[in-house]
């Protein structure tokens, strides 16, 4: 599915086209680590609300990886020579529902990654495998350049919460509510959303 099959997603049906994604695809593996795409995602947005952060970046944790599903490249494995590229479709598809704070999570989560192994040297020891791999398809640790400009994103503070949770939803044991139990916050997300930019204009 590429990108150019979203044109018909609308403020009220952009959630139901989520979920059916989480339903039909969710029990697909998730890049070599022991938890389904769902379980990943959906226990970053547990742990998330567990915590008490705010319906965005819960909304955030849980759809972070949905460029999965929608990148018209495919899913990751561990047998990939070269990126993917998914965090770039997801946001990409969220772009026109969500504010920028999901989108940036979205965006910039693989980025994250490569800006902690630059600037937390701890960081890395705790990487899986799979996250090494990627890692590497993705470009490694930042160089002091590309961490001065990841800086300056407004979002940085969300974004690296939101790689953190990520890193996080890897429990094979790991119970957790199901995408129904987050709709409703992620359909108050999109109208907050549509809301304020209505007021912009």
């Amino acid at each position: 599915m590429s990108t150019s099959d979203f044109s018909s997603l609308t403020q009220q049906n952009i959630v139901a086209f989520l979920d059916d994604i989480f339903t039909r695809r969710g029990g697909e593996e998730y890049l070599g680590e022991p938890v389904t795409m769902a379980q990943h995602m959906l226990q970053g947005a547990t742990e998330a609300e567990q915590l008490g952060l705010d319906e965005t970046i819960i909304v955030a944790a849980l759809l972070h990886d949905i460029g999965h599903f929608t990148s018209e490249f495919g899913t990751f494995t561990l047998q990939d020579t070269e990126d993917r590229f998914h965090e770039e479709a997801g946001a990409q598809v969220l772009g026109g529902f969500f504010p920028s704070r999901v989108t940036d999570c979205v965006r910039f989560h693989v980025a994250a990654k490569r800006y902690l192994c630059a600037t937390r040297p701890a960081y890395f020891d705790e990487l899986s495998e799979a996250s090494v791999h990627s890692l590497n398809l993705q470009g490694g640790p930042m160089n002091e350049d590309e961490v001065r400009e990841f800086e300056e994103n407004p979002n940085l503070e969300d974004i690296i919460q939101v790689r953190i949770l990520d890193d996080g939803g890897k429990h094979p044991d790991m119970i957790t509510k199901p995408f129904a139990h987050f709709a409703p916050m992620v359909q108050r997300v999109v109208d907050a959303h549509f809301a304020s930019a209505a007021q912009s204009h």
